[in-house]
């Protein structure tokens, strides 16, 4: 190799460096000839089917103490409730009822003291049923929580535009029927 030959091979690597690098194709390329310009596909007139549902979802949380067999403090108010998974549900109450008015509320309607679950923030609990591992998500329970705690202004829910806050909140967990 010359000198001469240097400007021409500077030139094919010079070349090669300034190419812009290839369009990437779509996967797998088996010799088909390239595809023309994608149209997007006319709309359908037709609904498509809902997929089915694993397991039913439990019902909606009945909401009085009648409906619901276990005892509702009578000045709550239901909020809502949660799928807890298995069939159950858990209903949340709120009411501006002190903390300490629910707790004995409870201690007599259950016949028991419950269990302490939290001192600060407080919450007490009752059981309502042996938990039952192959059929429930959660132990069917009552627990009250203290929202008023250390000067916070209460639990707030919100109802579309409607903002309402509550010093104290019920969880009720009730039993399900035992899956056979």
């Amino acid at each position: 190799m010359t000198l001469t030959h240097w400007p021409a091979i500077v030139a094919v690597v010079m070349a090669s460096w300034v190419q812009t690098p290839p369009v990437p194709k779509p996967f797998p390329q088996s010799g088909q000839p390239p595809a023309g310009p994608v149209t997007p596909p006319a709309p359908s007139t037709t609904v498509p089917a809902m997929p089915q549902a694993t397991a039913p979802a439990p019902a909606a949380c009945p909401t009085t103490t009648a409906t619901l067999g276990i005892p509702i403090y009578p000045t709550s108010e239901f909020l809502e409730s949660f799928d807890a998974g298995r069939g159950q549900r858990y209903c949340i109450f709120g009411t501006n009822a002190a903390y300490p008015e629910i707790v004995a509320y409870y201690k007599n309607m259950m016949r028991n003291g419950g269990k302490t679950v939290f001192e600060a923030p407080a919450m007490q609990q009752w059981e309502l049923a042996k938990f039952q591992d192959q059929t429930m998500a959660f132990p069917p329970s009552i627990t009250v929580k203290d929202y008023s705690w250390g000067g916070s202004l209460g639990y707030l829910f919100v109802a579309g535009t409607t903002e309402k806050r509550f010093k104290t909140v019920i969880q009720i967990v009730p039993a399900t029927a035992p899956i056979k």
